[in-house]
């Protein structure tokens, strides 16, 4: 049994206000808030501690993106309220203040929480950063190295619950076939040309090597900013083909439509467009048909 029990509390009783996060026998707990109600989230003893924060919100260039500023303080409501008055956090719309229920976090292990959440924000490629400097972790005992390793661990598995997954690593496909649930590999057929994918973490994945026409049909709305993201962030590269970008890395979506949307340049329906490479049924059939064997378990039981 590998399942995780992530315990929410909303302080104010509606799920658009302040939000606290812990998991049982972790001694961390993260509180999440609008930056709107910051009033609310200065009241709590828990933000004057030593700990991490990360303010996240809409990327101004990238609307689809997220933006995140990743930081520690011995006080971390003081960083906050200095970053309020700061102009280049003007995109910041969420807080998420991580800290030791225990009180046992030193600004060290701060200082390396922080290092390590930058990196690994960086290494995931989802969210642009407003970090201005990636620090080196500081050198700590070995035993203390392992202790905010987990401490790590249980941010990375928390912050997307909390809508925030700019942590989340790329998606991989050799890890992805080690799961018989989630190795299928999917293809759509964009004249002459093959797309493939593969679903991985509730997120549907076009793989690296993929076309992506570059001529965009006359009446194509929908994605058609989130593919002109992926040329600007370097995702879609232009390798000299005169009909078609190539995916440069494992990119993945939201959904079957989206990245069916961005690979055709033009509206398509991506549970009919995407089939099973082995069978060619459609990927709406193919999720049906485990629906269905999932019925069928459930009546013989």
């Amino acid at each position: 049994m590998t399942g995780k029990t992530i315990r929410l509390y909303l302080v104010d009783g509606v799920s658009h206000g302040v939000m606290t996060a812990e998991v049982i026998n972790w001694t961390g707990k993260i509180i999440v808030a609008p930056r709107s109600q910051l009033v609310d989230l200065s009241r709590r003893d828990e933000v004057k501690r030593t700990g991490i924060y990360c303010l996240a919100g809409p990327d101004p260039d990238q609307p689809e993106r997220d933006r995140v500023y990743i930081g520690e303080g011995d006080n971390v409501l003081k960083r906050l309220l200095a970053h309020e008055k700061d102009e280049s956090k003007e995109f910041w719309t969420r807080t998420a203040v991580i800290i030791s229920k225990d009180d046992n976090i030193t600004k060290s292990h701060g200082r390396y929480v922080e290092s390590r959440l930058i990196r690994m924000a960086t290494e995931a490629g989802r969210a642009s950063l407003a970090n201005g400097s990636h620090p080196d972790p500081p050198p700590l005992p070995e035993s203390d190295v392992a202790d905010m390793e987990f401490f790590v661990s249980q941010i990375q598995l928390i912050l997307p619950v909390l809508g925030m997954n700019f942590l989340q690593p790329k998606p991989n496909y050799e890890v992805s076939r080690s799961d018989r649930t989630a190795s299928q590999r999917f293809v759509m057929k964009e004249g002459d040309r093959l797309a493939y994918a593969f679903e991985q973490g509730g997120e549907f994945v076009v793989m690296k090597g993929s076309p992506a026409r570059k001529e965009g049909a006359h009446n194509w709305v929908g994605y058609r900013s989130l593919r002109d993201s992926l040329i600007e962030r370097g995702l879609l590269l232009d390798e000299g083909d005169a009909t078609h970008y190539v995916f440069v890395e494992n990119v993945p979506f939201a959904s079957p439509s989206g990245a069916a949307a961005v690979v055709a340049a033009g509206n398509r329906n991506g549970r009919t467009y995407w089939r099973v490479e082995e069978t060619g049924q459609t990927y709406g059939d193919w999720q049906d048909s485990l629906l269905n064997d999932s019925e069928s378990v459930g009546e013989d039981e």
